[in-house]
């Protein structure tokens, strides 16, 4: 072969090499490969972000055939307070967060629906009564600006105290921490002075005196080690005390910028099913959280009966201020407690069958 037919035959051969890689790289981009950054408050060993998150993340990831990933960022890892997740996965900071919607108080009010006392009878039957009031009166309201993937509750709430609460005489002039605005309006009734902050915060709260107790359900207790910092809990037969809201949302603009089926691998394990499924998932582990405190030889007080029925009494004056404060933002809150009943009972209905 001659000098020039060699030079030829090489950028030739160059010039194959370099459509090979286009062709390669334009492949690479067509298939779209995806991180997402999940972010939220809890350590990843607690409960929620080990049986719920990690979960979905992995479903996620084994359904999109590897073209998604999910990197879990857990107690507030990309900076902030839990208090801005809500922002952060609205600006991009995050792709997908986690949090209790209490922590923005004001800002989503529909959803405090959930939240009054004594109205939770089933902790799957009301985390599908809110997906369901969210894809009517919410999505398109007041989470307009993110993508939704689940909406849910936590199991019964527990008072934990320092000190045993068996009246609701008991509570009063108690530094008791809220998880939302509707749980501290709850705490203020019954006597006590309700300390808003986030769950985190609370195991260094009740070691420093700066609390003398708390209300988070049994699961989370385990975690955050409160049956070694108080001895006495409270709990209550029947219908919930209070319970809190959670939201798992992703940045819109992410979501909408992935092609179609990788959306449907988002949009098959989020929703109604999934709202469900974590709310269920939540409260499973109440049980073992509180034979974990009787182990501990903690004190469990159960309400019962007419002790119950104090509290519902103390505690009936909160619904006429909250549906008073709905209307004032112009929403029909007698006409959102109606439709959390009704959607509750029929959702129980349903997961009973």
């Amino acid at each position: 072969m001659t000098p020039a037919r060699r030079f030829v035959s090489q950028i030739s051969c160059a010039a194959a090499m370099a459509v090979a890689l286009a062709f390669g790289s334009a492949a690479s981009v067509s298939a779209q490969e995806v991180t997402l950054k999940m972010h939220q408050f809890l350590p990843a060993t607690a409960n929620a972000p080990k049986l719920v998150l990690d979960v979905w993340a992995d479903r996620v990831e084994k359904d999109s055939g590897g073209r998604i990933k999910v990197d879990h960022y857990p107690s507030m890892q990309l900076g902030g307070r839990p208090p801005e997740l809500v922002d952060q996965v609205v600006n991009g900071v995050a792709d997908i967060i986690w949090t209790v919607v209490g922590y923005t108080p004001g800002r989503f009010p529909s959803t405090e629906v959930f939240e009054l006392p004594f109205l939770m009878k089933d902790v799957g039957a009301l985390s599908c009564a809110f997906w369901n009031m969210f894809e009517r009166h919410m999505k398109d309201t007041e989470f307009a600006d993110m993508h939704i993937l689940g909406t849910w509750v936590h199991g019964p709430g527990v008072i934990h105290t320092e000190d045993p609460v068996e009246e609701i005489s008991d509570l009063k002039g108690m530094k008791i921490r809220g998880g939302s605005r509707v749980v501290n309006q709850l705490l203020e009734q019954v006597g006590a002075t309700p300390v808003a902050m986030p769950v985190p915060a609370v195991p260094e709260s009740l070691s420093k005196g700066v609390l003398n107790g708390t209300t988070i359900p049994w699961e989370v207790t385990t975690s955050l080690k409160v049956p070694d910092l108080v001895e006495n809990h409270t709990e209550f037969e029947g219908a919930a005390l209070y319970t809190l809201t959670f939201i798992m949302a992703m940045n819109r603009d992410v979501y909408n910028s992935l092609p179609d089926d990788l959306k449907a691998v988002i949009d098959t394990h989020s929703g109604l099913e999934f709202s469900v499924f974590a709310g269920r998932t939540q409260s499973g582990q109440d049980g073992p959280a509180r034979e974990l405190a009787i182990d501990n030889g903690n004190n469990i007080i159960t309400l019962k009966g007419d002790k119950v029925a104090e509290w519902q009494q103390a505690v009936e004056p909160i619904y006429a201020r909250w549906i008073a404060d709905m209307n004032e933002k112009g929403l029909d809150g007698a006409g959102l407690v109606a439709e959390a009943r009704a959607r509750q009972d029929s959702c129980l209905k349903q997961l009973s069958k």
